[in-house]
């Protein structure tokens, strides 16, 4: 009996998909273009990096007919160039540089454009999320203001080390030393006072220590050299707390040019969250604003609060229809496992080490709810933590943090709490269901009652 040969289907070749696309290498002083081969005599060329450089690139990309572009996302460089491309009409993506390396041994600036247009043209790259242009902006405002607070705190530092060496053991007395208590010491000791009663009574009435304490511990060697550095940190200090000050101000007029999420907005309830005084919290009303913008109360997450919340909002924007999901929004984040399968079997699963702003933010997160007895993240926490380790025990209470924010922000859902008591509750019974089946599948029974076990033994 002959039988048919079964069919065997031919690899046709990747399909371009992209034919209009072009690829830029980018660098501080030149930028290397590629076009598809027979669009022009010189299918690439080398331009400069000055703004009108960046439009003659722009027209000659326009000239051979080119609707969309893909570069490497190579320090800041390709700001300046993303934005007059995006301007001009061009379709802008920007990619790892881990995810389009070229073969070994062919590496340079031509062929690295030209690698990156043929990829794209076949479809290979996929561009990094970038949220709509106002949300860019208060995301360079914020980030900046970040930049601002970590200038300061190496300055406090300063300040530290300079008490420090005039053995005055401000730190010792005192939680902050830039608190009221602690700057009205320092500003009196520059100022010339060196009695230490005297300096005593400038604390506050909220300070855990006494006046003894602290005038014993403002009894120090006061020397010139240690003087100038002191005076020339705070002097420092006070710029940096200036700067923020303008940096907040600026933040909270960018806020107000965001439109709206709806005209009619319920008007917000108190918060019923204890204000942590924060100094480096917002100097504006970030939580109104916030509420504004989303239409959702997301400050009431347990372990958010209006800087964090505001810190996310400008990494990932108001609109999350990038993310399909709760799994593609935690992955973008860097808080879900990535899985190495070969052979059917996993052989290793880890989250990805990225420097995701907003993943670092609900991590922040997970670690303010550890001890909280109140959330049901903090009753996760500690069940994760008996079991996985306090490090990835962060990472899986960040992930589900993240999914009740993605939840809250596309569906527009008030927050709702179950409580530390509840979760365990339920917790609970979800272990005793377990232990059931498996006890039905070996033949054996659950006995709920310790008192049932003792009755048992006797016979």
């Amino acid at each position: 009996m002959h039988r048919d040969k079964p069919a065997v289907s031919t690899w046709e070749g990747l399909k371009v998909i992209h034919p209009n696309a072009a690829g830029l290498d980018i660098g501080s002083e030149e930028i290397w273009a590629a076009v598809a081969p027979g669009r022009t005599a010189e299918p690439v060329r080398k331009f400069g990096t000055f703004t009108p450089d960046l439009h003659a690139l722009a027209d000659w990309l326009t000239a051979c007919g080119v609707d969309t572009v893909v570069m490497e996302s190579t320090g800041v460089y390709w700001i300046p160039v993303y934005e007059i491309l995006e301007a001009r009409g061009f379709q802008v993506h920007v990619v790892n540089a881990r995810h389009v390396k070229n073969v070994p041994g062919r590496k340079s600036d031509i062929q690295d454009c030209q690698w990156l247009q043929g990829l794209h043209s076949v479809g290979l790259l996929r561009g990094a999320f970038r949220p709509e242009g106002e949300i860019v902006a208060l995301r360079a405002y914020l980030r900046h203001r970040a930049a601002l607070i970590e200038h300061r705190a190496a300055h406090i530092q300063h300040m530290q080390k300079a008490l420090q060496q005039m053995n005055v053991q401000l730190t010792q007395v005192i939680a902050d030393i830039t608190g009221v208590t602690g700057l009205a010491i320092i500003r009196a000791i520059l100022a010339g006072e060196r009695a230490p009663q005297q300096l005593a009574t400038l604390r506050q009435p909220g300070c855990k220590k006494s006046a003894e304490q602290i005038a014993k511990a403002l009894t120090g060697n006061y020397r010139a050299e240690h003087m100038f550095a002191l005076k020339q940190a705070l002097a420092l200090y006070d710029f940096y707390t200036a700067q923020l000050t303008d940096c907040d101000a600026e933040i909270e007029r960018q806020f107000a040019n965001l439109k709206p999420v709806s005209a009619d907005l319920p008007p917000l309830p108190p918060s019923a969250k204890r204000d942590s005084h924060s100094k480096n919290a917002p100097s504006y009303d970030a939580r109104s604003l916030l509420y504004r913008l989303t239409g959702v109360d997301l400050v009431a997450i347990s372990g958010l609060n209006a800087s964090t919340v505001q810190t996310i909002i400008s990494e990932v924007g108001t609109d999350l229809r990038a993310f399909p999901s709760e799994k593609h929004f935690c992955s973008w984040l860097g808080l879900a496992p990535h899985n190495d399968i070969s052979g059917g079997k996993r052989l290793r699963s880890r989250t990805l080490k990225t420097d995701n702003r907003a993943g670092q933010a609900f991590r922040l997160a997970a670690q303010s709810v550890a001890k909280s007895p109140e959330s049901a993240f903090g009753a996760f926490y500690r069940r994760m933590k008996a079991r996985l380790g306090a490090q990835q025990a962060i990472v899986a209470t960040a992930h589900k943090i993240a999914r009740a924010f993605y939840h809250m922000l596309t569906h527009r859902t008030p927050f709702h709490d179950l409580g530390g008591e509840e979760y365990a509750r339920r917790a609970r019974e979800r272990e005793l269901k377990n232990l059931e089946k498996r006890a039905a599948k070996l033949g054996c029974s659950v006995i709920k009652n310790p008192a049932d076990v003792a009755l048992a033994g006797s016979f």
